[in-house]
């Protein structure tokens, strides 16, 4: 069998771009490797191994945690079982973020990702900042020891060195300052539905799933402390769930909605006044 051959038949199981992506990280090669030698025969144990990879992401396995990574914002995360996969829908997060430093212009504006996973928000956020020489203070929390020790591992591979302040913290419970902005994409799905999301999804950590009963467990424990950790005019920009809003912007009177490229509600932006 064929390098392509193989590729094409995965593709009946699983999405063709999820088993060309195997591909590459079984071959440990790029995407032009694939073009340019796309005929080459595959041994019988190279298909055995080939395929072993294929069954775990048909019965549900994500391929993120396979390939230990995901691209988000341009750059190559990190990724296992003890974060979150960072999708696509979380980058507009950031992009609303960095356009309000622009019009805040305030010089060396302190942030703080709260339940960041991965570090994909905070990290993504001090690559652009630092591109653009904008000078910013950002400080990451999550509850896991083990999902932080991925964050760093991000930090340090795509920012190059000691660049974010991680700390164990639920919630606001070890934080002592105060910030310009808090920006988070918290845990929102309702604790009963998580059994009824996708195999790939619920593979994921329900500590970084389960909102509670209602999905709304952590915007009101946000809401509840946050103006204690907010400068005077600060911002607070939440990512939400398609059918979230009302009971969000009730949470955060005042506060605006922006939706994603699909038309579902997605990022909750609320100022301290």
């Amino acid at each position: 069998m064929k390098i392509r051959e193989a590729i094409l038949k995965a593709s009946n199981k699983i999405d063709y771009i999820d088993a060309k992506t195997l591909m590459k990280y079984y071959l440990d090669v790029d995407e032009n490797y694939i073009i340019a030698n796309g005929y080459d025969s595959f041994s019988n144990k190279q298909i055995h191994e080939y395929f072993d990879l294929v069954d775990q992401v048909a019965n549900g396995y994500p391929v993120q945690y396979i390939t230990n990574s995901q691209e988000f914002m341009g750059q190559k995360f990190t990724v296992n079982e003890n974060v979150l996969i960072p999708q696509p829908d979380t980058e507009m997060s950031v992009e609303i973020c960095l356009n309000k430093i622009k019009e805040l212009g305030k010089d060396n504006i302190k942030i703080l990702d709260l339940c960041t996973g991965s570090g994909a928000i905070a990290i993504s956020l001090k690559k652009f900042l630092n591109d653009e020489n904008i000078k910013a203070d950002i400080s990451a929390s999550d509850i896991s020891i083990e999902a932080l020790r991925t964050a760093d591992e991000n930090a340090k591979d795509i920012l190059g060195r000691d660049e974010i302040k991680f700390m164990v913290s639920d919630l606001f419970d070890e934080i002592n300052e105060k910030f310009d902005i808090i920006i988070s994409n918290p845990p929102y799905i309702e604790t009963d539905k998580i059994k009824e999301l996708s195999k790939d999804v619920q593979a994921e950590p329900h500590l970084a799933l389960d909102g509670g009963s209602d999905g709304l467990r952590f915007y009101r424990n946000i809401r509840f402390q946050v103006e204690k950790f907010l400068n005077k005019g600060g911002l607070v920009i939440l990512e939400i769930g398609y059918n979230q809003k009302d009971a969000v912007c009730e949470l955060f009177e005042g506060s605006s909605c922006i939706e994603d490229l699909s038309g579902n509600d997605r990022v909750i932006i609320w100022e301290y006044k």
